[in-house]
């Protein structure tokens, strides 16, 4: 059997009696191919309600490792699969589903599809890839130059989510699947092989155009498979950032394709941005944000001399800080000095940040993790740990 191709579909969930419930529920799941049925476990406990249950053993992506092959950052690689959950939770209610990697695109369906349209046009067409052509109206290939303004490469990786939900008759079987389409912003090339690598940065109205292209394949290719015929997808497009940058890029955009619709509905525009602190670009709805930060920072240069730097980034979603992150890396070399520094950092995280936001600060050497520092909105003190 194809360990790719399979969906553990149908679960019967096992009631609890008991008056006080346990921490896990026992259920069997079956699954469509081979009739067999195997025991999983359902988690009665919900971390926080922006997170949603997963069963036990964990299901790996069908297509897992490809991400960070095929993305340029840490970021970009974390923030296109938890945004992809963040804004399934518009469709899929982490009260009503549960979670899994995404179990129908296997490896070599999402490589093919990476492709270009020209480079693997002798298989299905299932298969084809859905970046564009490099051949010109001749049948030519372009050179590198006309390549990368003409026929750059778009789509960058795909990502899929499978959303699970009990049914009527107390089973769990598949409620809903999400598409992470991730686009380049910047095309990179070479003239020649091994020489030096260009960029052309792809316009934000040709990234958007050509996604909602590539989105309406993707469903039509989705919708082919029997087994995806009658349940919601959700597709987003994101916008992978440079290869140099120290924040990640966002959705900008998604859509929704019903039960038993074969294309897609209206598209909704996401409004969600990584900042970068301290930063010189005017913006009027983070300049509150860099004039604190700038503070925060001035505060540590009063006291302390001898760290390297101080950077910060803000998360916006409809122009409201969501959440700030910021990473100082030391040379300190006395336990007693980075407690004292903590401890000092902990103090001016209250008074010159917004109380409103989670923050989060992280304090590592050249031995790693030194020390951890997370704020709760609203919250009049921080948790502090020191390693």
């Amino acid at each position: 059997m194809n360990r790719f191709r399979w969906l553990p579909s149908i679960a019967v969930l096992a009631l609890l009696a008991a008056c006080v419930p346990s921490p896990e529920e026992d259920a069997e799941i079956l699954t469509d191919e081979t009739e067999e049925v195997e025991t999983t476990i359902i988690p009665s406990i919900q971390v926080d309600e922006s997170y949603y249950k997963t069963l036990i053993p964990y299901k790996e992506s069908a297509s897992r490792g490809l991400v960070v092959s095929n993305l340029y950052t840490k970021y970009d690689i974390k923030e296109v699969e938890a945004g992809l959950m963040r804004l399934s939770q518009n469709v899929f209610s982490t009260d009503d589903y549960f979670f899994q990697e995404g179990q129908y695109l296997d490896s070599n369906t999402v490589s093919n599809w990476l492709y270009r349209e020209n480079q693997n046009s002798n298989l299905d067409p299932s298969l084809w890839g859905l970046n564009p052509s490099n051949l010109d109206a001749s049948g030519n290939e372009m050179d590198p130059e006309t390549r990368a303004k003409k026929a750059p490469i778009y789509l960058a990786h795909i990502v899929e989510q499978n959303y699970l939900k009990k049914t009527a008759d107390n089973k769990v079987g598949l409620g809903g699947i999400s598409i992470g389409l991730a686009l380049n912003s910047i095309y990179y090339y070479q003239k020649e092989q091994y020489g030096e690598y260009y960029q052309e940065p792809i316009p934000d109205d040709v990234i958007e155009q050509k996604g909602k292209e590539i989105a309406e394949e993707v469903i039509t290719r989705l919708r082919a498979r029997p087994e995806l015929q009658d349940v919601p997808i959700v597709i987003g497009l994101f916008k992978q950032e440079a290869r140099n940058s120290i924040v990640p890029g966002t959705y900008f955009a998604y859509n929704v394709s019903d039960s038993g619709q074969n294309g897609l509905g209206d598209w909704q525009s996401i409004d969600e941005v990584y900042v970068t602190f301290p930063t010189s670009e005017e913006g009027n709805y983070y300049r509150e944000m860099n004039d604190a930060f700038q503070n925060f920072k001035q505060d540590i240069d009063k006291y302390f001399s001898n760290y390297t730097s101080v950077i910060g980034s803000g998360f916006y979603r409809n122009q409201q800080l969501q959440k700030v992150k910021i990473e100082i890396p030391i040379q300190f070399y006395g336990k007693t000095e980075i407690i004292g520094f903590v401890q000092y950092l902990s103090g001016i995280i209250l008074s010159q940040l917004p109380n409103d936001v989670s923050i989060e600060v992280n304090i590592t050497s050249i031995n790693g993790t030194e020390a951890l520092i997370l704020k709760e909105p609203n919250e009049s003190e921080p948790f502090v740990h020191i390693y």
